[in-house]
């Protein structure tokens, strides 16, 4: 027995709602994985906060048609697929894929949307040695530290020069003077 159209609009609503919250979506080849198997890769993307998603293409089809964002995934709407929903970490989603795809041997990434743009396998591999966003952060946190520190440097120099140039100027007034008194005396 099929599926009835509320089912199938309340799977596309689902479906909408999840894309909407991720900022990359991945496009699995799952043909010939077990139930326990769908249950381990969901329990391995889960924490990294990727939602693993089970429809059939024209669902998802039907889901991405009207959004320009997820719209470059239906190139890759074909066979069995199954859909990494990534919300939060992209690398370690991706490193958690790989780890999975190691252990079963059955799946393949046939692609995946980041922004609006299409990602081919090597691409989506590329995204694990970008920096995260809390490594950016730190960098950026780091530099921005340094520009703080040379800054109060410069500034903690300013009145140190000026005293030893205020300190100096009695000693160069004595000399002066000694020097005018003795061409004086000459």
């Amino acid at each position: 027995m099929g599926r009835t159209l509320e089912d199938k609009k309340a799977i596309v609503a689902d479906l909408k709602e999840v894309l909407s919250e991720s900022s990359l979506a991945l496009i699995v080849d799952y043909q010939g994985l077990s139930v326990s198997e769908i249950s381990d890769l969901r329990n391995r993307m889960r924490p990294t906060g990727t939602v693993c998603k089970r429809a059939k293409n024209t669902l998802m089809r039907i889901a991405v048609q009207e959004d320009q964002q997820w719209q470059p995934m239906t190139q890759y709407l074909q066979d069995s697929s199954v859909f990494l929903l990534v919300k939060e970490d992209l690398k370690e989603a991706i490193k958690a894929y790989e780890e999975f795809q190691k252990v079963t041997k059955k799946t393949e990434i046939r692609g995946g949307v980041l922004e609006g743009q299409a990602l081919t396998l090597d691409q989506v591999k590329a995204l694990k040695d970008l920096p995260s966003k809390q490594e950016l952060m730190a960098r950026i946190a780091v530099r921005l530290n340094a520009v703080a520190t040379k800054l109060a440097k410069g500034i903690n120099q300013v009145p140190t020069k000026l005293a030893k140039g205020i300190n100096e100027v009695p000693s160069s007034l004595v000399r002066a003077v000694k020097a005018v008194s003795e061409k004086e005396d000459s």
